[in-house]
C-alpha cells in the first residue's frame, strides 16, 4: 500500500494487523516459517508452536475489528476479553509510560501485550486518537495511519480500494452493472 507508515509508537499495532493482506490472500501467520521470520524481524522469540498460530491470528483479527468499528459493542467486548486474557492491571513505569502486567506467559501473550500497550497508550487518546484505522473496504481491511488533517480517510489506498468503491457506487447509480451483465 502507498500510505506512509504509522508513527513509531503505533508501528507495533500497524505491523501486527498487517501480517494479513486479505486483498491478496496472504497471511504471515499462516505458516510457522513465515511467522518466525516476522517475529525475528521485530525482536520477539522466533519460536511459536504451530498451535499458537491460531491465537496470534485471532488476536490480530480482534484488534483489526476494533479499528474497523471502535464503537461496536461486539468489537469492544472482544478487545476487552483479549486484553484481559494477556494482561493484568496497567502499571506506570518510572519514565511515565504505561505498561501492561503479564496475566499469561508465553510468546503469544508477550507479542499481543506489546501490541495492546501501543494501542492503549497511543492509539486511543491524544494526537493519535482515531488516526489508526482499517480500510473501509471489507475485502481489504489493511490497517493504516490517517494523516489527513481532518482524519476522515477511509481507504488504505485511494487508487485501489477507493477507486473500486467509487466504481461500484457509479455502477449502482447508473445501472451499468445490470446492463453489462444482461
Amino acid at each position: 500500500m502507498r500510505r506512509n507508515p504509522a508513527p513509531a509508537e503505533l508501528e507495533p499495532v500497524e505491523a501486527f494487523c498487517n501480517t494479513a493482506t486479505h486483498l491478496h490472500g496472504e497471511d504471515e501467520f499462516a505458516r510457522p516459517e513465515t511467522t518466525s521470520g516476522w517475529l525475528r524481524a521485530r525482536g520477539f522469540p522466533a519460536a511459536v508452536a504451530p498451535a499458537e498460530l491460531a491465537a496470534l491470528t485471532e488476536a490480530r483479527e480482534t484488534v483489526r475489528a476494533f479499528l474497523v468499528e471502535r464503537t461496536s459493542p461486539e468489537a469492544l467486548d472482544a478487545l476487552n476479553r483479549l486484553i484481559h486474557s494477556v494482561a493484568g492491571a496497567p502499571v506506570v513505569r518510572p519514565d511515565g509510560t504505561l505498561a501492561l502486567r503479564p496475566a499469561a506467559d508465553g510468546p503469544v501473550a508477550e507479542i499481543v501485550r506489546t501490541v495492546l500497550e501501543a494501542l492503549l497508550r497511543d492509539g486511543l487518546t491524544g494526537r493519535h486518537a482515531a488516526r489508526l484505522k482499517a480500510c473501509a473496504a471489507p475485502e481489504c481491511r489493511w490497517v493504516f495511519y490517517d494523516r489527513a488533517p481532518s482524519s476522515n480517510g477511509l481507504w488504505c489506498d485511494m487508487d485501489v480500494c477507493g477507486a473500486r468503491h467509487k466504481m461500484r457506487a457509479y455502477r449502482a447509480r447508473t445501472g451499468t452493472a445490470a446492463r453489462r451483465d444482461s
